[in-house]
């Protein structure tokens, strides 16, 4: 299995505040095994979903991560227009992500 790509991008708290439409942000580390274990559950559960999907590497130093106050890894916050609707901590199955994905399906 490849290791999960996070984008070492400084987006800012107001930036994400903006986005428009259905938003995952997944907060991880390259080289964390639990994110790179979690990634096929991940990319299942959001395969063919209308939601853009930011990979979002965090860490000491990295202030978009201590604003949404992500504590383990990896973390997906979904957005909707800008504003916190759900949070996923450390998914280890389906089942896991299937709440989140039928809100998806709704909205």
């Amino acid at each position: 299995m490849s290791a999960a790509e996070y984008a070492n991008a400084d987006l800012t708290r107001a930036e994400v505040d903006a986005t428009q439409g259905l938003t995952v942000l997944e907060f991880g580390a390259t080289w964390c095994p639990i994110c790179q274990n979690a990634q096929a559950l991940i990319g299942s559960a959001l395969a063919g979903r209308a939601l853009k999907h930011l990979r979002i590497e965090d860490g000491p130093g990295r202030p978009l991560g201590r604003s949404f106050r992500i504590k383990l890894w990896p973390t997906l916050v979904f957005l909707q227009d800008g504003h916190e609707v759900a949070r996923v901590v450390r998914p280890s199955s389906a089942e896991d992500l299937a709440d989140v994905a039928m809100l998806h399906d709704t909205a």
